[in-house]
């Protein structure tokens, strides 16, 4: 007959059971064989002079060694320490049950055996040993169902039937008490297994929700360190390898550095093609950066356009500029996008622990420094910071100091340059121009100290306080001459900043249709929906709009078809050497042409000398600006208005 027991089950919850019951058992075995020890001693001892020496001496010595050869077996494994799997522990289970049955009918049949032998009081230690002997197997085998349901009936049955047919009332009596606690030992065991069961259970059922929250806490750990565009580590994940890199026990001994890439040319790929085929792009260079990636290079997204670079261990500033030099030449190569072939370039700023900084901030800022530093003068390589970059950083820093306690009212002018109309010889208006003079620092230029407004937010007073100025001369000069104003890309993206600049002009005595806005193309392009509604909000107080640097943006068709404009200003790179330049005059009479298509004013930049007048008047120019018709000049050289140059 074949045994079925729950543990020879192959689903979960069996196997967890199967094991619960196997550990259990394993720590009430040594009680089970010293409990039959115990107790066949003691009744072979008082029936020593009454039955033969092999009932009592070789059996008994033969049944506790039995149990003794188990024990140590059983503790020998338990020693050894070896992790059993399941179909292990299945068969020592099974083979528990067999020796269950064959020591439960051995046992009872030596018991049983020895009734005859001695007097009234050996006959009631037998029937009290076997009594108290399966009601102790049975505790013992409480984990083990079947194992204490099959020793029960082995040692019961035999016992009840046996000593009822004694005709001994005392005898029949104990046999019956024994049957009934039995049944009720019984009863309580198979509630206690039940109960057992369904704590396995439960404990099985809550391990598991616990692994799924482990599983799912791990994803949604990688989760939260990984970008989910471009799949690799994002910002948070940077900076937390950085952060170990600080935490170092030898950190003053190790080299590192960090890296900010950044992208030149994505924004206008971005706008022209639409976000998915920058979110395409993007993907691209997270692949084509994903092959530089070893255990000496993390790399990760920042954000937008940005990605960072960790470099565990730099061996010398050769290898680390060729490792950058490499990602730049990768991510050079065109990329293949749905509707069209597109290319764009990478700038890479990097800062080297500990000669940049000593700290994570400190090396964030410098790399970001040292990319700022390489968009302006080396577009589309790396540049590692160096002290005259820290020497700049210092003088900026100063600058920003200053700029920060400046009376801007007292200490901010504007300069102001006519644009012309060459075909009458007439200033049609002028362009302000901000300057500064510090009583600390003296004269700043303007391109340093519009830059430093503009990452230190105060370009919105600034703008507020030189837009005043700019109409306050206006009120003074000529009414039919107009001024040109610059506004930051800063003041665009900030819906606060356009409300203040809208109530400054309305709140002035001047025509608005004589005041201009000039903004470049990469000021609009930076949040071209956020641009296009700020013109859109100055150009219906009347005045017009002039788009700076024609030319030389990425997109200046777009800017041109979507902006509300007026004018666009050709930038002076195709001026300088206008004379000779067939290229660039054809470029520039093509605009000429444009503008006079959409109706715009077009107004040429950088115009030096009497040769490039007359090579631009050949072309149709008919407005220009430049030192040939004069230089800036302060608000009181000009505030007569003068009509004609």
């Amino acid at each position: 007959m074949r045994l079925t027991t729950p543990f020879t089950r192959s689903n979960a919850s069996n196997v967890a059971l199967m094991r619960s019951q196997f550990e259990a058992f394993s720590r009430q075995l040594p009680l089970l064989y010293f409990t039959l020890m115990v107790n066949s001693i003691a009744v072979a001892y008082t029936h020593v002079h009454s039955a033969p020496a092999v009932m009592t001496k070789v059996l008994p010595s033969a049944l506790c060694a039995a149990c003794m050869l188990r024990l140590y077996v059983w503790a020998r494994r338990r020693a050894l320490g070896a992790v059993l799997t399941d179909s292990q522990i299945a068969v020592r289970m099974r083979n528990t049950v067999v020796l269950v049955v064959l020591f439960g009918l051995v046992f009872t049949f030596w018991g049983l055996s020895l009734y005859p032998y001695g007097g009234a009081y050996e006959r009631t230690h037998v029937a009290f040993y076997m009594s108290i002997t399966v009601i102790a197997c049975i505790f013992c085998l409480m984990h083990m169902r079947i194992a204490a349901l099959l020793l029960t009936a082995i040692v019961l049955v035999p016992f009840v039937v046996f000593f009822s047919l004694t005709e001994n009332v005392v005898l029949i009596a104990i046999a019956m008490n024994v049957m009934f606690v039995s049944i009720a030992m019984v009863k309580v065991l198979l509630t206690y297994y039940r109960d057992f069961a369904d704590l396995v259970n439960a404990k099985k059922v809550l391990e598991d929700k616990q692994q799924q929250l482990l599983v799912l806490n791990n994803e949604n750990q990688r989760l939260a360190n990984i970008d989910s565009l471009t799949s690799l580590p994002n910002r948070r994940h940077f900076l937390s390898r950085l952060g170990k890199h600080f935490a170092h026990e030898r950190l003053d001994e190790t080299r590192f550095a960090v890296g900010i890439v950044d992208l030149d040319g994505f924004k206008q790929v971005n706008d022209l093609h639409g976000h998915r085929a920058g979110d395409s792009l993007l993907r691209e260079v997270g692949r084509r950066l994903e092959a530089f990636t070893s255990e000496e290079l993390q790399i990760a997204r920042l954000g937008g356009d940005e990605f960072g670079l960790l470099f565990g261990r730099v061996r010398s500033n050769d290898s680390l500029l060729s490792i950058s030099t490499a990602i730049c030449d990768a991510l050079r190569k065109p990329y293949m996008l749905s509707e069209t072939t597109t290319r764009i370039s990478a700038t890479i700023g990097i800062a080297l622990f500990p000669e940049a900084g000593r700290t994570a901030e400190q090396l964030f800022e410098r790399a970001d420094y040292a990319l700022y530093h390489a968009k302006a003068h080396r577009r589309g390589q790396a540049t590692i910071f160096s002290e005259q970059h820290e020497s700049t950083i210092r003088h900026i820093g100063r600058i920003e100091q200053a700029l920060r306690q400046a009376d801007l009212e007292r200490e901010m002018t504007l300069h102001f340059q006519p644009i012309l109309n060459v075909a009458t010889s007439e200033v049609v208006s002028y362009e302000s121009l901000a300057r500064w003079r510090s009583p600390t620092l003296g004269n700043i230029a303007p391109d340093v100290f519009i830059r430093i407004a503009e990452k230190s937010d105060l370009i919105h007073e600034l703008t507020a306080v030189l837009l005043g100025k700019a109409l306050a001369f206006m009120e003074r000069s000529d009414p039919h001459i107009g001024v040109s104003f610059n506004l930051s890309a800063r003041d665009l993206a900030s819906p606060d900043a356009v409300e203040r600049i809208r109530r400054i002009v309305l709140q002035s005595n001047v025509d608005t249709s004589r005041l201009t806005f000039e903004v470049t193309e990469t000021a609009v392009i930076e949040d071209f929906a956020k641009g296009r509604e700020a013109l859109s909000q100055l150009s219906a107080l009347g005045a017009k709009i002039a788009l700076d640097d024609f030319g030389t943006g990425y997109s200046s068709l777009h800017c041109i078809h979507q902006l509300p404009l007026n004018s666009v200003k050709v930038d002076r790179t195709f001026v300088g050497n206008i004379e000779q330049d067939r290229l660039a005059q054809g470029i520039v009479r093509t605009i000429v042409e444009l503008c006079r298509n959409l109706a715009l004013s077009c107004v040429i930049e950088g115009v030096e000398t009497e040769r490039q007048a007359a090579v631009l008047a050949g072309l149709g120019c008919n407005f220009m600006q430049g030192y040939h018709f004069g230089k800036p000049v302060a608000m009181e050289a000009t505030a007569g208005g003068v009509s004609s140059i």
